[in-house]
């Protein structure tokens, strides 16, 4: 419907002569009338243009009113229908309104009737359109692969709709589990690039060496392994969008290729010379402060700021309000059916053990605590005895910490590291050392949850887990015969 001062209206009536009083009744008023005396011309006027209003005599020389009618209900083409009958047919205008009319008039009708009749229907369709706009930008429930509508998430489904209009790049911070690569998705799926492809790539889970050709791509012969040509993620994006998740661990050399790229188009593929231009929207992601890792050296100011033109973070699970019980009862309904339960709901101590539970892991926590009640139990509805640790009230199940790597020197606390003599250059540690006394620390402080661990480090699992198989590669490398 227009939002235009002059509301459009469809006159279809085949009396010429009361055509010209109606549209006389409406001069000075802000109203554009188009008058037609046939059923097929306001089927044609229709489709050039759909009115806000139309004013329908139901007794017309070709077709009968109620095809008009019926015609704008099928379409929904969203026009209301005012019908004009004679005088007793009080049938015909109950008819009419079951079939979708606004209103009726009977003839004869004077001036002050019609205006009256035509501001009633506007006034409904303002208020038609509050509520629209409530339910679809307001009071959201799902947007795009999230569950939930608290005020925090309103605010995000908003940014989102503002981003996925623009062409700017994209960065998206919030912790470990609260949906970065949901929220990079509809972006996309939002724009004008949704037919084009969605790319993404983990900056934490993939090497530092075979970084650079994951995403510009090699050609044959580049290194050992590269035993043919490869495209990367930089090439396979082209017209659509690249997510490079884990932004703030991408190793510091290859940052001013990335910072080239952005600033270009183009890149060159490892072993190429050749200069591949290409048409790239880039999303990325961390669950760090990206201004804390440009401050400490690990990332690039310049790429910071040219990364960091529209900011999205996302708030955690335990600061979305009521959104724990949606996305709760969203789960419980996917994996019912999946795995063949009967769920269909929680009962009141779970859902009050829910809201009080902090979660750490953020969404991903909440849906591996869905699946674990579904897949171990079964029931109409979720009861506290389902409930797996730490939720069930008692302490969280031991996991077995895991072995030290073989023949590494013991785990010391950092502390006690840190108190040595500092006149003494012989007791200084190395920084690595350092980083991987904190790490196993963590770890065993958290009886081998990793996951865990990362969060109270402030980095992602992967990075622990990558870590640790360098250091027990190492370790083998030092251990194996010469």
């Amino acid at each position: 419907m227009t939002t235009d001062t002059h509301c459009p209206i469809l006159l279809v009536e085949d009396d010429s002569t009361m055509a010209r009083v109606y549209v006389e009744y409406l001069a000075g008023d802000p109203y554009d009338v188009t008058h037609v005396e046939t059923g097929r011309d306001a089927l044609d006027a229709m489709a050039a243009d759909v009115p806000d209003i139309i004013l329908l005599d139901v007794k017309l020389p070709d077709m009968s009113g109620f095809d008009i009618l019926r015609h704008v209900g099928e379409k929904g083409l969203g026009s209301d229908v005012i019908v004009i009958t004679g005088h007793g047919s009080m049938n015909v205008a109950i008819e009419a309104m079951q079939l979708g009319a606004r209103d009726f008039l009977v003839k004869p009708f004077n001036k002050e009737r019609l205006l009256y009749t035509l501001r009633n229907t506007l006034e409904r369709q303002r208020l038609d359109r509050i509520v629209t706009t409530y339910r679809d930008e307001i009071d959201r429930h799902q947007y795009g692969g999230f569950i939930g509508s608290s005020l925090s998430m309103q605010g995000v489904y908003r940014i989102i709709d503002n981003a996925a209009r623009s062409k700017a790049t994209v960065f998206i911070t919030g912790e470990s589990g609260t949906g970065k690569e949901v929220c990079a998705e509809a972006i996309h799926a939002q724009s004008a690039r949704a037919d084009k492809p969605f790319i993404a790539i983990n900056c934490s889970a993939i090497p530092k060496d075979l970084m650079e050709s994951e995403i510009f791509g090699h050609v044959k012969g580049a290194f050992t392994s590269a035993v043919s040509n490869r495209k990367g993620a930089a090439g396979m994006a082209d017209g659509g969008t690249l997510f490079l998740d884990e932004i703030c661990e991408m190793d510091p050399a290859l940052q001013p290729k990335l910072l080239r790229f952005l600033q270009t188009g183009s890149f060159v593929s490892v072993g190429s010379s050749q200069t591949v231009s290409v048409d790239v929207r880039i999303i990325c992601a961390t669950n760090r402060d990206p201004l804390a890792e440009v401050a400490a050296g690990r990332f690039r100011e310049d790429l910071y700021y040219r990364l960091h033109v529209l900011p999205i973070d996302l708030p955690p699970l335990n600061e979305r309000e009521g959104d724990v019980i949606e996305i709760a009862k969203h789960f419980l309904s996917v994996y019912s059916r999946e795995e063949n339960k009967s769920f269909n709901g929680f009962a009141p101590e779970v859902e009050a053990t829910f809201r009080r539970f902090p979660w750490p892991g953020n969404v991903r926590q909440l849906q591996n605590v869905i699946r674990n009640i579904v897949v171990l139990n079964d029931g109409e509805e979720v009861l506290g005895s389902m409930l797996p640790a730490p939720l069930d009230g008692g302490a969280a199940l031991p996991l077995a910490p895991t072995p030290p790597v073989p023949g590494a020197p013991p785990v010391r606390p950092v502390a006690a590291a840190a108190a040595q003599s500092k006149s003494d250059e012989s007791t200084i540690i190395p920084l690595a050392e350092l980083e991987r006394e904190a790490i196993e620390m963590a770890v065993s402080i958290c009886e081998g949850n990793v996951p865990r661990a990362a969060h109270f480090l402030g980095i992602s699992a992967a990075t622990i887990y990558r870590k640790r198989a360098a250091w027990k590669e190492m370790q083998d490398l030092k251990a194996s015969p010469a």
